[in-house]
């Protein structure tokens, strides 16, 4: 399935993950950018993005800065 990388879209699910988890919005807001970044970087160069593609990458920089953050984008639909 091919998606197209919304930067606002992914940085308002990123927000409210953040604040669900309790994790200080100063911290959210240095995570997200850091992680949107990158994002953006290897997004770049590829002419069709997946859904799974920009899930594992986010998860993958998420997981630097995160684990708990990671793990619930990683999992966004399925948790009950």
């Amino acid at each position: 399935m091919e998606t197209t990388f919304n930067e606002e879209e992914l940085r308002k699910e990123l927000t409210i993950d953040a604040k669900g988890l309790g994790i200080p919005s100063g911290a959210a807001d240095s995570f997200i950018d850091r992680t949107l970044k990158a994002t953006k970087k290897a997004m770049k160069n590829r002419q069709i993005i997946t859904q799974n593609d920009l899930k594992r990458t986010v998860t993958k920089e998420l997981a630097k800065y995160n684990a708990d953050f990671a793990y619930v984008y990683k999992n966004r639909d399925k948790i009950i």
